[in-house]
């Protein structure tokens, strides 16, 4: 089973459960619904980020039947597979499928990884994109031609690197550079934050406040591995350590609070760990929102 979770302050609305739609024309989906006899009552309403490899190779109709119980809530799409920074063209017929299932279930959001994940082939792996201007420029047509076909914006995540080849500027300078050149929105992941700030040795909060927050359409948040003191893999299979809770708290006061989720794919510890975790955002959340209203703006 995976597990996501995502509280909304603002429309007072949690979001627990993930779906997974994998490759090899075959969908693992876990969810976790109110059925659930572990689920605490206070978490009434559930609803779910479905992540796609390849709609074009799933049997939509079953999935549907999958989501019957939750449709009536919002389902935003999160994809692996758009290839939005590799060399082949993209992949119009999935694009076209994505338009339609967002169409169908009237889905809020769409967002992508900022990486790149087949050449000639999928490489079942988000691969860094190199850090240059005419990569900029390639990147950011390939999203404009996304967002015209689907008729909406496009968020993008910052995602986790191990290495940055052929590098011309720094990460902030090429997420920025292809935000504002397509136009589009950000994912904000936190933790991927914190995990290049170690491997790559630089300030978290630094960083985190020069990104674009105001094109930040919602937020993840996850746990990671310490293979050394200088490398942390980026697995979504631990808890969350205070230094990233410490950075999310530092994301809600600088841009506000945003939709959160919470990614665990493995390893998974009994359900009321992670609720704890989900309940651990709606706090900081409120904490944020207290002191945003007693001071009358964010940092």
């Amino acid at each position: 089973m995976t597990f996501h979770g995502m509280y909304d302050s603002e429309r007072q609305q949690y979001t627990v459960g993930k779906l997974r739609a994998r490759a090899f024309q075959q969908c693992v989906v876990g969810v976790l619904n109110r059925s659930c006899p572990e689920m605490p009552s206070n978490l009434v309403n559930v609803s779910h980020e479905l992540m796609i490899n390849s709609l074009s190779d799933c049997l939509v109709n079953e999935l549907v039947n999958v989501l019957s119980l939750s449709l009536s809530l919002p389902l935003t799409l999160h994809g692996l597979s758009l290839n939005i920074g590799g060399p082949e063209p993209l992949d119009i017929n999935l694009i076209k499928n994505i338009k339609q299932f967002i169409q169908t279930h009237q889905c809020p959001l769409y967002s992508e990884h900022l990486s790149y994940c087949g050449d000639a082939g999928h490489l079942y792996d988000l691969m860094p994109i190199p850090f240059k201007k005419d990569a900029i420029r390639y990147v950011a047509d390939r999203v404009q031609q996304v967002q015209d076909i689907l008729g909406q914006r496009i968020a993008l995540e910052n995602v986790s690197y191990y290495a940055a080849p052929s590098q011309e500027m720094t990460e902030l300078e090429f997420i920025d550079g292809v935000l504002e050149m397509a136009d589009c929105d950000l994912l904000l992941d936190v933790n991927n934050i914190y995990v290049n700030s170690i491997n790559h040795n630089y300030n978290a909060a630094d960083f985190l406040q020069a990104l674009p927050g105001h094109r930040a359409s919602y937020m993840h948040i996850a746990g990671h591995y310490e293979e050394a003191k200088d490398l942390r893999v980026d697995t979504h299979g631990a808890a969350v350590i205070d230094p990233v809770w410490d950075l999310l708290a530092l994301a809600y006061k600088t841009f506000g609070v945003k939709p959160t989720l919470v990614e665990r794919d493995f390893n998974f510890p009994p359900l009321v760990e992670l609720v704890a975790e989900v309940s651990h955002v709606r706090a900081i959340q409120k904490a944020v929102d207290l002191t945003h209203h007693a001071e009358g703006s964010y940092l």
